[in-house]
């Protein structure tokens, strides 16, 4: 169903596809001709056509998690007005029963700062960031930063980029995104899905095929081919927003009468144009998906491409969800007990929870399929339940109209309002070993409310909200849509744009600085950060050999998210699913660090710094995380601040999992260093780590550097490497973090 074509092609017309390129333009030039590089090259602020590239965007998205932290930063470093359209939804942090008063302050802090910098405010409950981007926000050939990684929008025609909040203030600065120009893959779709097939079972089988090797990382997915015209906007949407699950950078499609229709409906068809490719693209890659062979999938814990079809499950579960119970014990040994294989019942899998949500899920056609394919079933009264999360108030609203709510309520079907939650672990928690099913962009460890240091583990699979439908209809046996006949009559979507009217607070180009901020008790300054010594000490605080570590292993989600504007509370939270003690040992350094600046240095650093021949007044004293592949999954700055904020100074790794992460540590001071593969990294927390002259090789464009890592054993060599650093990273890493930089440039 999806095949990967690792040489480049010519395609021509849009039409033909040519791997010969006998008579054809030199692959750089004919890439200008892709849709991507027609968009990025008019939004590079250098205007040329090098291999560099300084982007500045259209717009902006964050949501109630991360818009605190970056207004915070963006004020310490200057802000004066937000000089482009900046929406910031409510819709991560919407349970203000959690934290008491604290995530309703975080609201009220929002609405102030659009009132007084010029931003739009979506109230709680109204839209998920996303839908809310695609209703109101998104224009053909556009561009749209966000502070969540989902930040896709493709589909209709506007690249989304997904980064750390530090990006998102240097846009508030005027300044840029700052990347090496892209490879472009051709996403070819051939054929249509059967019914019963959803954008979920797609998605899942593209991030099979693509995520393992890094098939597409941090490239840009370019959609065409004539199976696209056989795709709904939702589809469409859905495929596109897990393209992240890929690790690319962003996605583009072709547009066409679908794509004018949504702008049509959403009162905007100013905002259409036709995006297509130039008579002759070139394309680093290809990727063929063959849409009528797709099948109904299930992708199991814990990533999306740990995939297989649910007619593969059903065939062979027992062995299937051993494999499952395996990795889980692998990875949490004998802190949780799992017995997944305990939900084969008569040699049928049974699910507790069916789940359909956010920017994913909650789509009109999800539910508009749902509610035909459950018509006059029931979910029952035995264990398994159901919730279905419309993304945002309007299509709640024609969902209604069109009797789906009235039509999934009397299944027994639970309908929540407009809310993320059950994709990070703060909605829906399935109870200690439950199963859940969903229609959400990600099922990695903890991130459905699980805390394996607390013996308490649940597993979620992710599925297409049709086959999620027919499970609840078939008593929670896990069954593929594909199985089940059904006709949807629903009327389609009609978008109803009064309630954004009336109660989302569009400031742009409206600010007023007499305006006060409204701060509540949680809302918190960063601590002080310190530049870049000459040379660097950091002791290892947690050293981690998973294949990949991701953020959620990294920051917790869940009811960690209520500290989000609290850097020293939330901080208190880094690494507790995965490495408990760091941040007891994270503190201690940073302790030991304080006493050296005071000129108290602790005997055991002074004994390490003898060693190689260093002196305590020129050297920092920081700690460091070692993990092989980290940062996978989401945006969130915190990831790293969390580090920074306890002292954290460098990361070592073999690659980082996804450019937003090493982007965050870079914007927080934390030098991204990595080694080559195959080098060993046999040390343990409690070594040291001595770079000697980092500073002036950061300053001076070095690559790479020679280190000494001692140990109880004594001292050996190891090689760090801190490449692709632009000049404005290197000066950000020299002077502690982004705030610094900007403080010492408006001095």
């Amino acid at each position: 169903m999806v095949e990967l074509i690792k040489q480049g092609v010519y395609l021509l017309n849009g039409t033909e596809i040519r791997t010969d390129g006998a008579g054809m333009p030199a692959p750089d030039e004919a890439r200008e001709n892709t849709i991507t590089y027609g968009i990025l090259r008019s939004h590079d602020v250098d205007g040329s056509k090098g291999k560099k590239m300084r982007i500045r965007f259209d717009a902006m998205m964050s949501h109630d998690i991360t818009y605190v932290g970056i207004i915070q930063t963006a004020r310490a470093s200057g802000l004066d007005k937000f000089p482009l359209p900046y929406a910031m939804t409510n819709c991560h942090n919407s349970l203000c029963a959690v934290g008491g008063t604290i995530n309703e302050d975080d609201h009220v802090f929002g609405l102030s700062a659009a009132k007084k910098y010029g931003g739009i405010y979506v109230p709680a409950n109204q839209a998920v960031i996303h839908q809310y981007a695609r209703e109101a926000m998104v224009k053909c050939g556009n561009m749209i930063l966000g502070s969540d990684s989902h930040t896709r929008y493709g589909s209709l025609g506007n690249m989304g980029v997904g980064e750390g909040g530090g990006e998102l203030v240097k846009q508030l600065l005027k300044n840029t995104w700052d990347i090496n120009a892209p490879e472009v893959v051709l996403v070819w779709l051939e054929g249509a899905p059967r019914k019963g097939i959803g954008p979920h079972d797609v998605a899942i089988s593209l991030v099979k095929a693509t995520f393992e090797s890094g098939f597409v990382k941090n490239k840009v997915l370019e959609f065409a081919g004539p199976g696209v015209k056989n795709l709904p906007i939702d589809f469409r949407n859905g495929i596109d927003i897990m393209t992240t699950e890929t690790t690319c950078l962003s996605s583009i499609w072709v547009t066409d009468d679908e794509v004018k229709h949504h702008y049509e409906i959403h009162k905007r068809p100013q905002d259409f144009k036709v995006l297509e490719p130039g008579k002759v693209a070139y394309y680093d890659a290809m990727i063929r998906i063959d849409l009528s062979k797709q099948e109904s999938m299930i992708a199991l814990p814990f990533h999306p491409s740990n995939a297989f079809t649910i007619h593969e499950l059903q065939a062979n579960p027992v062995e299937i969800l051993k494999a499952v119970e395996e990795d889980t014990r692998k990875r949490f040994g004998d802190k949780v007990q799992v017995d997944l294989v305990d939900k084969v019942v008569n040699g049928k899998v049974m699910a507790d929870q069916g789940i359909i949500a956010g920017c994913s899920g909650g789509t009109y056609d999800n539910l508009s399929a749902a509610a035909a394919i459950m018509k006059d079933q029931s979910i029952g009264n035995d264990y398994f339940t159901m919730s279905a999360y419309p993304q945002s108030v309007p299509v709640y609203m024609a969902a209604t109209r069109a009797g789906i709510t009235e039509e999934l309520l009397e299944t027994g079907c639970v309908i929540k309002p407009a809310f993320c939650g059950p994709c990070f672990g703060a909605g829906d928690v399935p109870s200690n070993n439950g199963l859940s099913i969903r229609h959400t962009t990600r099922n990695f460890p903890n991130r459905e409310g699980s805390k394996p240091g607390q013996g308490q583990i649940s597993l979620v699979a992710l599925m297409d909200a049709r086959s999620i439908a027919a499970t609840a209809a078939n008593g929670g046996v896990i069954t593929a849509a594909t199985d089940v006949d059904y006709t949807d009559t629903h009327k389609p979507y009609d978008f109803d744009e009064r309630i954004y009217e009336r109660r989302v607070y569009n400031g742009y180009g409206k600010a007023d600085l007499s305006q006060d901020l409204k701060y509540g008790p949680n809302i918190k300054d960063w601590p002080k950060m310190y530049p870049m010594q000459d040379n660097m000490l950091i002791e290892l605080a947690a050293v981690i050999h998973d294949p990949v570590t991701t953020t959620d292993e990294l920051i917790p989600s869940g009811e960690t998210s209520s500290y989000r504007s609290n850097p020293l509370k939330l901080s208190e939270f880094a690494l507790s699913r995965r490495v408990p003690e760091y941040v007891g040992i994270s503190k201690r350094i940073q302790a030991q660090d304080l006493e050296r600046r005071a000129g108290k240095c602790p005997q055991h650093v002074l004994d390490a710094l003898a060693q190689v021949g260093a002196s305590a007044d020129n050297t920092s004293f920081g700690s460091c995380v070692f993990a092989n592949r980290p940062g996978d999954g989401s945006a969130r700055e915190q990831a790293a601040s969390c580090q920074k904020v306890l002292g954290g100074d460098a990361n070592i790794c073999y690659e980082y999992a996804t450019k937003r992460y090493r982007s965050n540590c870079i914007n927080w001071g934390i030098v991204p260093f990595t080694i080559e593969a195959g080098t060993e990294f046999n040390y343990e927390p409690g070594d040291f780590v001595f770079v000697p002259g980092l500073r002036q090789a950061i300053l001076d464009g070095k690559e790479e550097i020679d280190a000494k890592v001692i140990t109880k054993g004594g001292v050996k060599d190891l090689h760090l490497l801190f490449q692709n650093l632009t000049a404005d990273e290197r000066q950000i890493l020299a002077d502690g973090c982004l705030m610094n930089y900007y403080a010492a440039q408006n001095k």
